[in-house]
């Protein structure tokens, strides 16, 4: 982020240099294009009278203004050049095109490791609804992936689909065959795809006879977990004869906001039902890879400048990087008494009172057979100590 801040910073300086630049040429040359402009009608209404010594200075004159004008511009605009080209050493600075320093050199070479790759690969393209492309991996890559793993993608696309088609049809079959797992969940997406048909029956003209027999068959088993929303549903049969939906305190469901809150709602719920993440593993790495990329790069650099090369003799990172709470998948447990998150190495011990400090913790606190934990005064031996997974 502070690499593209900087080269922000540049564009910004060219951005501004530019508008001035247009704004001063633009005025300075209609001013010239004015005075020429005059003087040119006095000189034709004065056309049989003999050019005299001041109008020779007056012509004189202005062409030399033309030519330092001209002069002037040209010199602010070579100036142009020097800003512009600052921005692409502003670039070389802060962005490294060996991206390959920040990677680990074999970690894909066997044919599992690259089994894996394709694998991956390939169910992101089914999840985008790319199942030609799918078909064609998995046929170059010799990949073996049952049909009953492909289906549930390309039916949960199809779907998807009608969806941006603002169609509910198609989800609403699907909610109602899952209608108990869905429950199970407490899922709202059955509720929402009913509330946006009912509203496009308000909104197409229906009766209050055909929108209250809609409710009727399809509210009735909603009401008990979500009265709120069906009472202020029914609410807007009141404005059907009364001037709209537009004109009640019910405009808001009128709001587009409410497709793109069920395209997620549907995309999210579905994943759940299958067991999968709303994001493909494949995005998720990307964009967790596109954070850490700067920092990865930076730690390179001082390690290659100090001659320390601790990246290919450890299994973890040679520093900690923050990609987020959207890439936090993990509980993450800090020991309370150095300030340290927990590792394999050191993981997370819990003692006989309760408290949880780290492993490395423990042994610094511990005296042969006695330990006093450092939040209770209860007194206990070290061994006792139990590890403990989050």
């Amino acid at each position: 982020m502070e690499s593209c801040n900087a080269v922000e910073k540049e564009v910004d300086k060219v951005v501004s240099k530019l508008q001035s630049f247009k704004k001063y040429s633009n005025t300075t040359i209609q001013e010239l294009i004015d005075t020429m402009s005059q003087m040119e009608q006095d000189f034709e209404s004065g056309s049989d009278v003999e050019m005299t010594e001041g109008h020779t200075l007056v012509l004189k004159s202005s062409i030399q203004k033309i030519k330092d004008v001209t002069t002037a511009l040209t010199s602010q605009h070579r100036e142009l050049h020097g800003t512009v080209s600052r921005v692409g050493k502003a670039i070389d600075k802060n962005f490294s095109p060996d991206f390959a320093a920040a990677s680990k050199e074999g970690l894909f070479e066997d044919e599992k490791s690259l089994g894996m790759v394709n694998q991956v690969v390939c169910e992101h393209f089914l999840r985008k609804g790319y199942l030609d492309i799918a078909e064609e991996l998995m046929s170059e890559a010799n990949l073996k992936i049952p049909e009953n793993y492909k289906e549930p993608f390309s039916e949960l696309n199809t779907i998807l689909e009608s969806l941006r088609q603002r169609n509910v049809q198609p989800a609403l079959q699907w909610a109602a065959e899952n209608r108990t797992k869905l429950s199970a969940q407490r899922s709202q997406l059955e509720l929402k795809l009913h509330r946006l048909q009912f509203l496009n029956l308000l909104s197409n003209g229906a009766t209050l006879a055909e929108a209250v027999e809609y409710a009727r068959q399809h509210f009735q088993h909603l009401a008990e977990r979500h009265q709120k929303e069906v009472q202020a549903l029914m609410g807007c049969l009141l404005y059907i004869n009364n001037g709209g939906l537009q004109q009640s305190p019910y405009a808001r469901f009128l709001d587009n906001s409410l497709w793109t809150d069920i395209y997620q709602v549907f995309a999210r719920d579905a994943c759940a039902l299958l067991g999968l993440s709303v994001e493909s593993p494949l995005t998720v790495c990307v964009n967790a890879g596109c954070t850490a990329l700067p920092s990865l790069l930076s730690i390179k650099q001082v390690m290659q400048q100090r001659q320390v090369n601790m990246w290919c003799t450890m299994d973890e990172l040679p520093i900690e990087i923050h990609l987020g709470r959207k890439c936090q998948f993990h509980s993450i447990f800090a020991c309370p008494i150095l300030r340290q998150q927990s590792s394999d190495h050191n993981p997370p011990m819990r003692l006989v009172c309760g408290h949880v400090i780290s492993r490395d913790a423990l042994h610094k606190l511990a005296n042969s057979t006695k330990l006093k934990c450092p939040y209770c005064p209860i007194e206990q031996n070290p061994n006792d100590a139990r590890e403990i997974h989050f």
